[in-house]
Parts: structure tokens; sequence; C-alpha cells
């Protein structure tokens, strides 16, 4: 087999994958609108009035690590203390900050240390201390203080010591809506079946004004990186989670803000410390488990904008987070590869995770390869560079229709971006994020699955401006 024969066989591989994850992308938006339009229909204000007044819904344990997270703890503790929820505790994991963290919230929560005993139920770092506030209006606030372990080991301490079954875990940098436990609870309300997780949809909070720990104007960022995140954000949530959701083969529930079975959790071993994608394992973990144990279960997901969180304004800190994200899904993948193309897994062996497997963690390897062997058709082939424009064109073209066409959804369904301004400035966004933005989240992902090869384990640090005003409202 000569190289041109290689060549051409290559060219017919790299089409059909193209083919392939351009279906996929097609039924995964029919999917979405499905499901949005089902949402939309049975959404009622009223009942969810009647369901606040009862008196038996579960009570919840929001949990939140914190590491070196001065700039935007007190505000986001303000924000959580002011959910509309009849019953829930907050827990604050302080994963042994460097920063003032524990200083601040002692001093504006008035906390004082308190006595302490717990079954660990699962094995972290020490407990160093535990604190409650001495204001009554702070009596759902507790702090724990441990010894650093990184996020899955806090969260874990905080499943250890937290009082209710249901636990929501997110991150402390999160503004959530003031209705989001109600929302993000329903999948557990008179569920025929065991319902493990529940998850929401995550915005953008960048720009955004906040006071008193809540959203009171939604603004577009004014930076071109943090609007590429907000329609990439849209595309996640409304074109991919909802159609998995539908589907019954979610395998995510983002680790900002997501809802648990504390039973079941405590049942797999909690949160894996041994990776950076903690959030995708578990909720993996769980689904794998109750298969094998052949308990009917359900894993819900609501598509409302629960939860809004700051997004990387600074290239090198998204380079730090996608990098992250790909070792996280490649680590996941491998912890769980008895699941792969196993009939007893039925949708999540079946469809999910080939899926993730061929569409989300080499995606972008096969893309990379792709532009390099694009490059080398240029150089020493006859490759005609109009057929080249052609194809180029067809695919950014593509690109360009599924993200307005996710564009689309978010104004179909939520509305959050209402100003005709943001719109054009969001369309705009559209069409640079294909020659800009998504070659720069490709190298980052290269990057992960070669950190990776090395044996990279650290999250890195991701650094945060904070939450506060960009400006005065007026």
């Amino acid at each position: 087999m000569n190289i041109y024969q290689i060549a051409e066989i290559a060219s017919w591989l790299f089409l059909f994958y193209g083919i392939i994850i351009s279906l996929g992308y097609s039924f995964a938006a029919i999917f979405s609108f499905l499901e949005i339009r089902d949402y939309k229909r049975k959404h009622n204000f009223q009942a969810e009035f009647t369901l606040l007044q009862s008196s038996s819904l579960p009570s919840i344990s929001v949990l939140a690590p914190a590491y070196n997270e001065e700039a935007n703890v007190v505000e986001n503790v303000r924000s959580l203390l002011t959910l509309n929820y009849p019953s829930y505790e907050i827990v604050i994991i302080n994963d042994g900050s460097k920063d003032g963290t524990l200083q601040q919230l002692i001093e504006t929560f008035d906390l004082e240390e308190k006595d302490f005993k717990y079954y660990q139920f699962i094995s972290t770092q020490k407990v160093r201390a535990v604190y409650k506030s001495r204001n009554k209006a702070y009596k759902n606030l507790k702090i724990i203080d441990k010894e650093n372990g990184g996020k899955a080991d806090a969260l874990n301490t905080g499943i250890n010591l937290c009082d209710h079954e249901i636990t929501c875990c997110i991150d402390v940098d999160c503004i959530l809506e003031s209705d989001a436990l109600m929302k993000l609870v329903k999948p557990f309300l008179n569920n025929t079946k065991k319902v493990i997780a529940s998850g929401g949809i995550i915005r953008v909070a960048n720009s955004c004004i906040i006071e008193d720990g809540r959203i009171i104007d939604v603004k577009l960022p004014d930076t071109f990186l943090a609007r590429a995140q907000i329609i990439e954000y849209f595309r996640a949530f409304l074109m991919g989670r909802m159609a998995w959701s539908r589907l019954d083969g979610l395998l995510l529930i983002s680790g900002a803000f997501g809802m648990f079975d504390k039973e079941t959790v405590i049942k797999v071993g909690g949160y894996n410390p041994d990776t950076v994608g903690e959030d995708m394992e578990l909720l993996v973990r769980m689904r794998r488990k109750m298969r094998e144990e052949k308990i009917s279960y359900n894993v819900g997901f609501v598509p409302d904008p629960l939860c809004w969180t700051e997004v990387p304004q600074k290239w090198h800190i998204l380079h730090r987070q996608r990098n992250r994200w790909t070792r996280g899904t490649a680590e996941t993948l491998w912890i769980h590869r008895k699941m792969l193309f196993n009939p007893k897994y039925k949708v999540l062996g079946m469809l999910s995770t080939p899926y993730w497997l061929f569409f989300e963690w080499l995606a972008p390897l096969i893309e990379f390869l792709g532009i390099l062997y694009v490059i080398y058709l240029l150089i020493f082939s006859n490759l005609n560079p109009l057929v080249y424009l052609i194809f180029f064109a067809v695919v950014y073209s593509f690109a360009i229709l599924f993200s307005i066409t996710a564009l689309f959804f978010e104004e179909f369904s939520f509305q959050q971006y209402k100003k005709p301004k943001y719109i054009i400035k969001l369309i705009g966004t559209i069409l640079i994020e294909p020659l800009v933005y998504h070659p720069f989240i490709m190298w980052a992902s290269v990057k992960g699955n070669w950190d990776l090869y090395k044996g990279k384990k650290n999250w890195g640090t991701m650094q945060r401006t904070g939450l506060g005003n960009p400006q005065k409202k007026k």
C-alpha cells in the first residue's frame, strides 16, 4: 500500500467521522427541542408556590468546598443564606486555604468553634474544627476547617458531617437562583423510581450586577472570551445534556451545582480523590452500581438556569481548566471501560460511553490530526485549494448553524439576554468563535491528553477575579 492509497483511506475516514458527529449534533438538537417544549408545557408557577408551603419537603444539605476563595466566599455565602426553601443547611468546607477565606467567614458571620463528633463513612483528611454562628440569623450555617485534600476530599468531608439525606454539592463561587433548591429537588419527589441525582443548567455570571448575593441584572460580558463561553454553555446544556437526559444517558452533572442521594453516594464510596474529573466519575459510578445491582433508578435534569458561575477571563486560566476537564474525562472512561459497548448497561453502555469516547475525548485529537493531514495535502499533494475552501466553508457553516440553534433555544426557553444589542453581540461572537476560541480549546484538550500521558494529576491554579459588581447600576 503506497502513500497515496493511505491518504485516500484517511480522507474517507475523516469524512465518515465528520458525517457521524454532525448527525449526532443534529439528533441532539431535535431531542433537546422536544425536552424544552415538554418542560415549558409542564412548568407551573402555582404548583411551585404550593410545593413551597408543603411540610413534607425533604431537608437538604448544601455542600460548598472552598480553597483560597476569599474573593467570593462572603458574597456567595450570603447568596446561599437567601435561598427560598423551608429546610436546608449550608456546609462550607474550608480545604486548608492559604489565604483569608476562613478568617473572612469567622469575622463576617460571627463564628465560634463547636465540639463535634461524626462517623467517617468516607475516609478523608483530618478535620481541624467545626464552626457555627452566634447569630441566630445564620443558624443553618456550618463551617468545616480541614487539612487540604482537594475538592473531592472536601466534599466527602461535607458528606460525613452534614445532617440531611439529600446533598446539594456546589462550587462556592457560584450564585444560585432563589428557587434553585425548589426546582432541583423536584425529580426526588413523587418518583416511582429511586432518584440518585439531579442537575440543572449553569450560566455565566461575569459582568452581571449582584447585590446581597443575588443576580439582580443579567449583563453580557464585555470580553470575547467570556461571551464565547456563554455560547459554549448554551450548546453544552441546552443542546447536549438535555438531549442525554431525554435518552436517560446522562453521564455528567456539573460539579458547580448538583443534587445527590447521600445514601447512594456513601454506598459507592463518595467522590474519588484520585481523579481530576470527580463530578463525572461519581455519577458514572453511581449509575453503574445501580445497574449492576438491578435497582430501578432515575437521574433528573431540570432545564432551568439555576446556577450562575464565574468563568475564566484569561486565556491561560481557561487553558488549565480545559486541560483538566480533558484529563478527567479520560480518567473516568478508563476507570469504567467495562461499560463500553456492554449491553448489560443498556443506553449507558451502548450509546453514552461510546459517544463520550469517540466524540468528546477523542474529538480534539482527531481534529488536530485532521488539521495536520490537510496541511500535508496542501504542501505535498495536488489537493485543489478551491476544494479545501469549499469543504472548510461547509464545516464552518455547520458550526455557525449549531451555535445559532443553541442561541435560538435560549431565546425560546429562558431569555436571559433580553436586549437586542446582546443578541447582536452574541451572534458576532458565534461568527468568530470557530476561528479563534474553538482552536484554542482543541489545543488545550490535546495538551491535556499529553499531560495525562505524562502522569500529571494536579488541578492547576484557578485564579478568580471575584463576582463583585463591575459597575454601579444606573
